[in-house]
């Protein structure tokens, strides 16, 4: 047996809006030459992946992202203290600056991560993805960006409904009527603040690719989706694996181009004529079990990349292959409740 590798990884919330945390987690426990022991963490004791102890080993509550880093930091040593910490997989949006700006001191502690530089990161920024699509042969739909109610009108009498109003680096919200578009703007100000983008609505097939850049401008691997159907929230429940030669060699593109390094989804919609980049993501996605289980482990190829080990970095996937999520009922004891509660750990 190999030696244990101990791995924390964050976004265990598998709830309507799930976390990608469950699905890194069983990737790498998955995978046959790894003996891993996960780590949750959670920034909250309902957090579903805290009480499925046949995948998380053991959970931590964290402080919010949005604490000091000095504390975040210091829970993650005192993490490692406990443990033998090796290597975090961070799987929030929210989390990643922290994790970027704090890599140099996690490395000196023996704590590994494989993440964008900043420079890389701040491509999430919907500004920037109007300047890459191109880069990548890709369109991106009519955006305009506003700072002011009569600005965000203006836009909305020449894009039209439905819209898409954005924040620059989070939040998306499909508005309807002038209303929504007013109520959503203004959230969107008061939590992160202007510009705002006001994007058109491209109604077609939605194609997401998920990968791991290995930071020189090459690929771990990479599958590319299409989404059959979608919850309320617009997040993924079935899905099939495509081989899309343009999407698939714009991502390759996109690595070259930019020397990503760490995981990425790419976010699009196809048209009969053309291919619209609506986001790149920064991280795993919620649904990154499916390349997994199509033959593509990911997160466990980005573990031994990280170690130094030898890493598979083919793509090599079927056409075809089914994804569908599904809901899962635990009923369980107040044990482990109470010691998140109270300890903060299980």
């Amino acid at each position: 047996m190999s030696e244990e590798i101990v791995v924390a990884v964050s976004g265990i919330n598998a709830v309507d809006n799930p976390g990608p945390g469950l699905g890194v987690i069983r990737s790498l426990k998955e995978d046959s030459s790894l003996t891993i022991k996960a780590l949750g963490l959670a920034y909250d004791a309902m957090e579903p992946g805290i009480y499925l102890d046949w995948l998380v080993d053991k959970s931590f509550i964290m402080p919010y992202p949005s604490s000091a880093e000095e504390d975040y930091l210091a829970r993650l040593f005192y993490i490692q203290d406990v443990t033998g910490l090796q290597v975090v997989i961070p799987t929030l949006d929210a989390e990643l600056p922290l994790f970027i700006k704090g890599e140099q001191e996690l490395s000196s502690r023996g704590i590994k991560t494989f993440l964008p530089t900043w420079e890389q990161f701040e491509l999430r920024s919907k500004q920037r993805l109007m300047e890459m699509a191109p880069r990548l042969g890709l369109s991106v739909p009519p955006t305009e960006q506003v700072s002011s109610y009569s600005d965000l009108m203006k836009a909305l009498d020449r894009i039209g409904f439905p819209a898409m109003i954005k924040g620059l680096f989070y939040k998306a919200y499909r508005v309807h009527t002038f209303a929504e578009a007013e109520g959503v703007f203004y959230k969107i100000v008061e939590e992160w603040g202007y510009p705002v983008l006001v994007q058109k609505v491209i109604q077609g097939e939605e194609l997401n690719v998920v990968g791991v850049g290995d930071g020189e401008g090459g690929s771990l691997g990479m599958m590319a989706i299409k989404k059959l159907w979608i919850t309320s929230l617009g997040k993924i429940w079935t899905g099939v694996t495509i081989k899309h030669d343009v999407l698939l060699e714009s991502s390759q593109k996109f690595l070259r181009e930019t020397g990503w390094r760490g995981a990425f989804e790419l976010e699009c919609i196809a048209t009969e004529d053309r291919i619209y980049l609506i986001e790149i993501n920064p991280r795993f996605p919620a649904w990154l079990y499916f390349a997994t289980g199509a033959g593509i482990n990911l997160p466990a190829r980005m573990v031994k990349k990280v170690l130094g080990q030898p890493v598979e970095t083919h793509s090599e996937y079927e056409a075809g292959r089914l994804y569908i999520r599904y809901t899962y009922d635990l009923v369980t004891d107040m044990d482990v409740f109470q010691k998140i509660v109270t300890r903060g750990e299980t």
